[in-house]
């Protein structure tokens, strides 16, 4: 199983970074892509539409301002999709925040804190450590040794 790390624009990139530092410190294979909602919905909507038959085991979207990276994602897979509101526009994150967390019912995207793209990550260690004890173990020495 692999992780699929999106994000909006390579501005993204230092803010997503750390979801990407937090999969390798777990040992779980990741791909990193720049895609945006907007700019690119054919390729976002494709991606998302193939993501399961490609190995996905989920998506972490990371996108600021109104940019619903992560909705659009929810809306063309049933894998995990993890939303990142990044820093910038209204409030320094606010309306990224907001858009991110806002889903209709029945298009979940699990949403963290702004620029929380290591916690982005450790959600989805989680959800694989449902089914993987190795997994689980190390996410329980992670905790252990104060999470950081």
């Amino acid at each position: 199983m692999k992780v699929a790390i999106l994000m909006g624009s390579p501005n993204d990139e230092s803010k997503m970074a750390p979801a990407a530092e937090m999969l390798d410190r777990f040992g779980i294979s990741h791909v990193t892509e720049v895609m945006s909602a907007h700019r690119t919905p054919a390729a976002v909507a494709s991606f998302a539409t193939g993501a399961r038959d490609a190995g996905f085991a989920a998506v972490i979207c990371g996108a600021g301002m109104a940019a619903h990276l992560a909705g659009v994602v929810a809306a063309h897979t049933t894998l995990p999709v993890i939303g990142v509101p990044l820093s910038g526009g209204l409030a320094d994150g606010l309306d990224a925040l907001l858009s991110t967390v806002q889903m209709p019912k029945g298009i979940p995207v699990a949403t963290v804190a702004v620029n929380g793209s290591a916690n982005a990550a450790v959600l989805v260690v989680e959800m694989l450590a449902v089914t993987d004890p190795g997994l689980a173990d190390r996410l329980d020495e992670f905790r252990a040794a104060g999470a950081r």
